[in-house]
């Protein structure tokens, strides 16, 4: 487990991180939100020492991280860096043999990661010529070539085609449910709301969200619900203070607004008929990410 424990920062009268705390555990892929300036990198670069903090630790499995553990750490920092005039393959064997790995381990690690992550011109090409999404697969391999027990990305999707992000998403994933730890910065919502577990959402330095996915977009004020004998939702019109639209499924999308309760729509349907789904609505992660952003900053503004 990757933990920030009350993390600050300064840099002259800026202030980076403003007592940042959360934990990342193993095993999923944990996604790390907020606008340009909230502190998301400089809280990455913490974990590998490369700024001094002015307070507080990052801990890895609960100590202080060692000389050790930084070698089974993967990063991808924001400033990309491969060497343009080399093979990929040559450059991946070249970063895997720094870590220690064999030449012959380093070539069949190299060949798997060009292949899963469909990286154009093959083992052969040249840095220098391949396209920009390329290129960014190509340093994700960079960063996964020594099989890191901790990976962390800063906007791996950045530039990436539909077809990348699958290919990326679909390695991170590989990499969580083998146990890994996965922490990564993006401003593609979409992109997180879709493979990440959790996420932690920061802003000026602090954590004001951090939780499931599912419980942040979790909608207590909307429901899905499909009767079968009634699809038009005639047993609402006796419940108060319900806006009512059909989906194209046929259920009925029931936003709460004002006296009522889930629990008087659950036993109006069941008395209506068949209860085929009844579920609460979801949210998307970006209104989430808004919500959280403004009640963050009006309280800012308050103090």
């Amino acid at each position: 487990m990757l933990e920030f424990n009350n993390l600050v920062k300064h840099f002259n009268s800026v202030i980076a991180l403003d007592g940042m705390s959360f934990a990342v555990p193993p095993g999923q892929v944990y996604g790390f939100l907020g606008p340009n300036g909230a502190g998301k990198t400089t809280a990455m670069r913490a974990v590998f020492g490369l700024i001094e903090l002015d307070a507080g630790t990052v801990e890895w499995n609960s100590r202080e991280i060692s000389l050790v553990d930084k070698k089974h750490f993967g990063y991808m920092p924001e400033e990309r860096g491969l060497y343009p005039k080399m093979r990929i393959l040559d450059h991946l064997v070249y970063l895997a043999r720094l870590h220690g790995i064999d030449r012959v381990q380093a070539v069949k690690r190299a060949h798997r990661l060009i292949e899963q992550l469909q990286i154009q011109g093959g083992a052969s090409g040249k840095i220098e010529a391949l396209s920009l999404g390329n290129r960014q697969r190509c340093q994700i391999a960079a960063t996964l070539i020594h099989e890191p027990e901790l990976i962390v990305l800063d906007e791996p999707f950045s530039g990436l085609d539909p077809i990348s992000v699958e290919a990326v998403r679909n390695i991170l994933t590989d990499q969580a449910n083998s146990g890994k730890t996965v922490l990564f910065s993006s401003h593609q919502l979409e992109v997180v709301e879709d493979f990440c577990e959790s996420v932690a959402i920061v802003d000026h330095g602090r954590v004001i969200v951090a939780d499931r996915v599912e419980n942040l977009t979790k909608s207590s004020a909307s429901l899905v619900v499909k009767v079968k004998e009634d699809p038009n939702g005639e047993y609402l019109k006796s419940i108060k203070g319900l806006s009512v639209t059909k989906g194209n499924d046929g259920s009925l999308q029931v936003e709460i607004l004002d006296g009522a309760s889930p629990q008087d729509i659950l036993f109006a349907a069941i008395r209506a008929g068949t209860l085929e789904k009844y579920e609460f609505a979801r949210k998307p992660l970006s209104s989430v990410f808004k919500a959280a952003i403004s009640s963050a900053n009006s309280a800012t503004e308050t103090v």
